[in-house]
């Protein structure tokens, strides 16, 4: 009996594409827009504007003939951001300003210094979880939705301890401990039914992390946007799902290249080139990224939680941003 291929099917030993169809003019419309409805909504409409970024890019991420799809309301990650701010900000400004209380007491600062770090330390891992766990559970592809499974006080233990680790060794210990943290977050990170998986080892990436940091200031730092472009690769080419296994053709050049442009275009724009700068460098690494390994799609049940965008927000309050948008 011949087997018809649905949509979104890949065969066994099929090599899928990728692709971005993203347009930087059309980002910059958007964001132009958006910037006006912000001054004129005297902020409000930032979390609309977040959104409308972000649904746009999602829109543009094809894989086995279809489009990903972001579900988020500027109205959920208002209310995010609003219990971040009580719960998070309200502690952390009033122990940053905690000598200004204490009128100026030499002991106010190192007190101070402490309590605020410590708030940062725990929100930390929670605002890493949340982000990632709020922004997997509303994307979405051939109609199935993306989840994160992992709890952050679990994650917190594991973090800190590597953290840890990393101020032990006064920062070599750095490729294991972005392996271990990518490694954690990728195998509890689901597509419906099924996880993904991650067979990355920092070790690999430790020679070339001690020749990066020794010639940082003979190569005026290139030699550190080697490392982070050996980096990205090899998270690529060691993240797979089911039989199917991600594959990135990126190049030092082709990331040098990038970079040299994008910054130009910061510069003689004045910053108002960044849209063309994110696009640019969607189209660079999606483009070079490929799936290796067939997809039975169809087996792929739908099964994904309601989550908060509360510990995105977090990571917004913290300055942090994670992925594609």
């Amino acid at each position: 009996m011949e087997h018809t291929q649905i949509a979104g099917e890949t065969p066994a030993g099929a090599d899928s594409a990728i692709s971005f169809h993203g347009s930087g003019i059309t980002l910059f419309g958007i964001q132009l827009v958006n910037l006006l409805f912000i001054i004129i909504t005297l902020g409000i409409y930032y979390f609309w504007a977040k959104v409308k970024v972000r649904k746009y890019i999602w829109s543009q991420l094809e894989f086995a003939g279809d489009r990903f799809c972001f579900h988020g309301t500027g109205r959920e990650i208002l209310i995010g951001w609003l219990k971040a701010a009580i719960v998070f900000g309200i502690p952390f400004l009033v122990f940053n300003n905690l000598p200004l209380f204490m009128k100026g007491a030499p002991a106010s600062y190192w007190l101070a210094a402490g309590l605020t770090w410590a708030v940062v330390g725990v929100f930390l891992p929670y605002a890493i979880v949340g982000t990632r766990r709020y922004r997997l559970s509303r994307t979405s592809l051939l109609g199935i939705r993306f989840s994160f499974r992992g709890k952050w006080q679990d994650f917190a233990v594991f973090y800190w301890r590597i953290a840890l680790l990393l101020l032990a060794t006064l920062g070599l210990y750095y490729p294991y401990f972005a392996i271990k943290k990518t490694g954690y977050l990728t195998e509890r990170s689901f597509f419906g039914s099924r996880h993904f998986s991650f067979d990355g080892n920092g070790a690999d990436l430790f020679g070339s992390f001690v020749i990066a940091v020794l010639l940082a200031l003979p190569t005026l730092f290139l030699s550190i946007l080697w490392f982070k472009y050996k980096k990205d690769k090899y998270v690529y080419d060691h993240t797979s799902f089911e039989t199917a296994r991600l594959r990135s053709s990126i190049t030092f050049g082709g990331v040098f290249w990038l970079y040299l442009v994008n910054l130009l275009i910061l510069v003689f724009t004045l910053g108002f080139g960044a849209p063309f700068v994110k696009i640019r460098s969607l189209h660079y690494y999606i483009g070079n990224l490929s799936v290796e390994g067939g997809l039975d799609m169809a087996a792929i049940a739908q099964e994904a939680g309601d989550v908060s965008a509360m510990g995105e927000e977090v990571g917004d309050l913290l300055g942090m941003d994670f992925d594609l948008g």
